[in-house]
C-alpha cells in the first residue's frame, strides 16, 4: 500500500512517481506491439506523454535503456504520426521531443495513421482486383456475380468506414469524442437498457 500523500517524503513521492509512469509504459508499449508497430516506438511515445515534459535523446536513452539509433527511429516515426512534436528550450541546441498531451487530439492522430496506413490501401487494392471482373449481367456466370458482390460489399464497408474516419479523426474535427459520449449513453440491449429496464 502506498503511504499516504499528507505523510510522504520526497523520496518516496518520486519513487511512487517513477513506478507509475513505468507501469504505463509498459502497458502502452504491450498495446502498440498489439496495433503493428514496434514496442520502442509504442514506450517512447507513452514516455513522452506520461512525463509531459519535453526530452531530448539522451534522455530517453537514459529512461529507456535503449539505443540512441532506436530512439531516433522511434521518434521520426511519431513525428510522422503527428502525435509528438519537436521544440527546442533557450540556450540549448538540442532537439526536444514533447507528446501531444490532448488525448482525443492524440486518438485523432493515430485514427487517421492507421486508416492512411491499413484501410487506404486495401481500398486500393479492391479497386484493381475488381476491375479484373466485368459488371453482372444475365449471361454473367453465377460465381462471378457472387464474387462481384463479396467485393462490391467489402469496399462499401470500408469506404464508409474511410468517410467517418475523416468526419470523427480530421485534424480539426472533436467528432470522435462527441461520437464517443454519444454511444456511451445508448441503452444496451441484451434483455433491456444500460439502467437495467425493459426497453419500451
Amino acid at each position: 500500500m502506498a503511504p499516504a500523500a499528507d505523510s510522504m517524503t520526497q523520496a518516496e513521492a518520486a519513487r511512487l512517481l517513477a513506478e507509475a509512469q513505468d507501469r504505463f509504459i509498459a502497458s502502452w508499449g504491450r498495446m502498440g506491439s498489439a496495433w503493428g508497430i514496434s514496442r520502442t516506438m509504442a514506450e517512447v511515445h507513452a514516455l513522452l506523454y506520461v512525463t509531459g515534459e519535453p526530452m531530448n535523446t539522451d534522455e530517453i536513452m537514459e529512461r529507456l535503456a535503449i539505443s540512441r539509433g532506436n530512439v531516433s527511429m522511434s521518434v521520426r516515426a511519431l513525428l510522422d504520426w503527428g502525435v509528438i512534436q519537436k521544440t527546442h528550450k533557450r540556450g540549448d541546441r538540442k532537439d526536444y521531443f514533447q507528446a501531444e498531451q490532448d488525448v482525443w487530439t492524440m486518438l485523432r492522430a493515430i485514427a487517421r495513421e492507421r486508416i492512411k496506413r491499413e484501410v487506404d490501401p486495401l481500398l486500393q487494392s479492391l479497386d484493381e482486383i475488381r476491375e479484373l471482373t466485368p459488371e453482372t449481367t444475365k449471361a454473367t456466370p453465377e460465381d462471378l456475380a457472387a464474387l462481384n458482390q463479396r467485393l462490391d460489399a467489402v469496399t462499401e464497408c470500408f469506404e464508409l468506414l474511410s468517410v467517418l474516419s475523416q468526419k470523427f479523426a480530421g485534424p480539426t474535427g472533436a467528432g470522435l469524442k462527441t461520437a464517443a459520449k454519444l454511444l456511451a449513453k445508448m441503452p444496451t440491449r441484451s434483455g433491456g437498457d444500460a439502467g437495467g429496464k425493459d426497453a419500451s
